[in-house]
This record gives structure tokens, sequence and C-alpha cells, in this order.
């Protein structure tokens, strides 16, 4: 019997307009995709006080009371209810719980999370809590590990990410994004990556190859939060890449290859993905678990 595990939120709903771009359907995709592959798992609930230690608490309260303006939930893009604040805290938590078996057997994963647009007091695109910031406070606070990794390969920049871990030492960000893409303004990542429009596999690995696993030769972390976007396809709506679903596995290898060979303990979230084609967008984020099974 396998080792490994992964986490998800699929069972938790939260209501949304008819026709919201919001993809819904991956996450019970992915998690069905797999089943059978590996213990699929509720993902358990993130403590508010844990979500504190990055987030505003008086800000987090306000959310959870519904105590936000329009311009608020306009920027996070999804409608305030209940249960969508509620469905961002599980979400952290599948993080939360992948994290603890990275640290015991290598390698954890969580079927959503990579929530990397959230910021101390700011929820933008779809990202309420970011659970890679979450991660690393919990690991070098917790003394779980002295120097963590973020390697951030969905198409869109972790602005969030860059800028709550910014001042944080023991921790290292690194961004592969497309430069003219969304978010419009960035932060600073203490490696950031900007890509044209409509690069494919081959230049695109290749700044894998040398710059990215350049980084992790160079910083050598003790863990990596691996957020394994699936909107560096070709045909996402909000990506501009165009890279197929074997450019994505072999992007996910290399990561994932590096982090064995140097017996550092690897989270994996899943980030963004909006195809067109959903079965594309469910097959590429299932991938990079296939290919964790595969390699550790």
């Amino acid at each position: 019997m396998t080792p490994y595990r992964a986490y998800t939120p699929a069972a938790y709903e939260f209501p949304l307009p008819e026709g919201h771009r919001f993809p819904y359907y991956k996450y019970r995709g992915v998690a069905e995709r797999l089943s059978g592959l590996l213990p699929v798992l509720d993902t358990p609930n993130l403590s508010w006080a844990m979500a504190g230690m990055v987030h505003d608490p008086l800000w987090l309260r306000r959310w959870r009371r519904g105590e936000v303006s329009a311009r608020e939930t306009r920027e996070f893009g999804l409608p305030w209810s209940p249960e969508v604040v509620e469905r961002a805290r599980q979400a952290a938590g599948g993080s939360l719980a992948a994290l603890h078996d990275a640290l015991k057997v290598g390698w954890g994963a969580n079927l959503a999370g990579g929530t990397h647009h959230a910021f101390h007091d700011r929820a933008e695109g779809f990202c309420l809590l970011n659970d890679a910031a979450l991660l690393t406070r919990a690991a070098l606070g917790g003394g779980l590990a002295r120097r963590v990794m973020t390697v951030d390969l969905d198409v869109h920049q972790g602005n969030g990410t860059a800028a709550l871990l910014r001042s944080v030492p023991g921790s290292f960000t690194l961004s592969v994004h497309g430069e003219r893409n969304y978010p419009f303004r960035k932060e600073v990542s203490d490696l950031d990556i900007g890509l044209g429009d409509g690069v494919q596999d081959a230049d695109y690995l290749a700044v894998i190859r040398t710059q990215v696993i350049g980084a992790m030769e160079r910083y050598r972390p003790d863990l990596m939060l691996y957020l394994a976007g699936a909107d560096v396809l070709a045909g996402d709506r909000f990506g501009r890449f165009a890279l197929s679903l074997e450019g994505v596995r072999e992007r996910n290898r290399l990561v994932l290859h590096w982090a064995r060979d140097a017996g550092v303990p690897v989270v994996t979230m899943l980030a963004g993905g909006y195809n067109a084609d959903h079965r594309l967008t469910i097959e590429a984020h299932a991938s990079v678990v296939l290919d964790g099974l595969d390699i550790f």
C-alpha cells in the first residue's frame, strides 16, 4: 500500500451565479481521476488562529462576518458567502495536512491550494488565504525547516506570496509567469522569471532546466512548496502560454526528480487551471500527483 495520500476540498461547495468562471468542476474531477491510486481524504479545518499568522486577524473577522465591500468581493472574484469563506479555510487546511505528510514521507499533495494572490489584508484572484505563506511560516516558526523554497509555476505571478514572505528569513520565493499577464502590477519575488505570451514546451522547459533548477541548487532548501499550475497549457482561458500536456508533465518531473534526488520534502498544490477543455484541465492537475507517485 502506498504511504502517500492526497487531500481534497471537493465536498465543500459554495453558491455561485450561473455561468461563473470559477472552475468548480476540476476539484471533484481530479479527486475522481486519482481515486484508487492513493487515499484521497477530505481536507481538515485550518484554524483561524493559524490563518492569523500571515493575515490580519481583524480583516479575517470581517470576512467571516460578511462585513466586506463590493470592491473587496470584486477583487476576490467570488461573491461573499459563509460557504466560500469556509471553503478557503478547508483548502488551506489541505495544504497544511500535506505539509505534515511531506515531512514524514517526503511528499504531500493537496488537490487544491496554491492560493498565491492573497495578501496580508486583501483577497485577489479567487485567493482568500495564502497557503504557501502559511506553510512557510508554520515550518520555519515550528523548527520544521530552516530554508523553505516556494516554486511557483502558475502562469500568474505569486504576488501575494512574494509580498507576505519578502522579509521572512529562511524563505525563498521563485515565480515563473507571464510577464504581460495578471497581476498587471507585479510584486518582487526572490527570483522572478517573466516570459512572453505564447511560450511553448522547448523554451519553457529550457527555463526550468537552467534557471529554476539552478536556483534550487544554489539555495538548497530543506522544504519545497511546489505550485503546479495547469494554466500554462495551450487553450487556457486566463493563460497566454502554449504548453502541451506532455510539456507540463516534463516540468513536473524535472522539479520532483530534483527534490527526490536532493532529499528535499515537497508539498504539491494545484494552483490555477481554466482550460476551455475541462478534461485537459483535470488531467493536467492530476498529472502532478501521477508523477509524484511514480517518482517518490
